[in-house]
């Protein structure tokens, strides 16, 4: 896979004897994949993980709304690359990991994102997947337990942190293990906050069946997923204030007249996202410069004494 122009191979090693088996700890599987990052030698072959195909390059699309919806297209698509060109240089490589409750659009924006910084892209749910060996999270909750998912998705993000050049989508629940935050700080984390009820409105229409801890069998979806998504946001809300960056989709609605976050676009999301990212780097790249400086000063001081 091609990460920046640098090619690097994304292979998954099993830690046990056979692929898909683990072996017993504590009561619970141990987890049984690990990515290993290794610069491509000879006839190396570059691994792609499911989940993580490119994203097709922007093109401003003529709608049925005729010209105006064109030019603002093309206005979007002009934006966001002037702006990743600029966060590019305060970036200098450093990962970037978009935390946030299920469905509230990781996976899209990251994508988009990833495209414009010429970043490789990954989704973490479908890397746990592949190293586990089965087709869902849902069906890994089923099968094993959410401690063993929860115990996978970790081991990922630990290798992933490895590396440079990438955006990741992280599951939802990813924060609330203070490990995971230990290897996302080696990035930059991005919270994207989306209300509750524009996120029930969007499972609903969609369905709860991919997603285990929503997953009811009987009920209104849309009641049903409200009330899950109040309790999960109850129990993980100062987890995902941890991020470095918050991107507010209300505020960003608000700023473009919108009454409704549905109508925002995920190119939208994403430039906010990258102006948030460029304006944390640039306040703590002053901090570190003040510090650096008043340490200098210190020194010299203890010098003259």
């Amino acid at each position: 896979m091609e990460a920046g122009g640098v090619g690097v191979g994304l292979a998954l090693q099993t830690r046990a004897a056979g692929f898909g088996t683990g072996r017993r700890r504590g009561g619970l599987q141990s987890p049984i994949g690990s990515l290993r990052v290794a610069e491509p030698a000879g006839a190396a072959v570059a691994v792609r993980a499911r989940g993580s195909k490119p994203v097709a390059p922007l093109r401003a699309k003529k709608s049925s709304g005729g010209h105006e919806n064109l030019h603002n297209s093309v206005d979007e698509a002009l934006l966001l690359k002037r702006k990743s060109e600029e966060v590019l240089f305060y970036l200098n490589g450093r990962c970037i990991y978009l935390v946030g409750m299920m469905g509230s659009g990781k996976s899209t924006v990251g994508k988009i994102m990833s495209e414009v910084l010429g970043y490789s892209f990954f989704d973490s749910d479908k890397l746990v997947e592949q190293a586990v060996g089965m087709p869902s999270v849902a069906q890994i909750f089923k099968v094993h337990s959410e401690a063993f998912f929860r115990d996978n998705e970790s081991s990922v993000l630990r290798d992933l942190s490895s590396m440079r050049r990438l955006v990741v989508a992280t599951g939802g629940g990813a924060v609330i293990r203070p490990v995971n935050w230990k290897y996302m700080k080696k990035g930059l984390s991005v919270w994207l906050d989306v209300p509750l009820d524009a996120l029930a409105r969007r499972i609903a229409k969609v369905g709860t069946a991919s997603r285990p801890l929503l997953d009811q069998p009987s009920g209104d979806p849309y009641t049903m997923a409200f009330s899950k998504l109040s309790m999960l946001a109850e129990q993980r809300g100062d987890a995902y204030a941890n991020a470095d960056v918050r991107v507010s989709l209300e505020e960003i609605a608000s700023k473009q007249g919108h009454d409704d976050v549905s109508k925002l676009t995920p190119t939208d999301i994403a430039i906010e996202s990258l102006h948030k990212i460029e304006s944390f780097v640039i306040e703590h790249a002053a901090d570190n410069v003040v510090g650096d400086s008043q340490s200098e000063s210190q020194v010299r001081r203890i010098q003259t004494l």
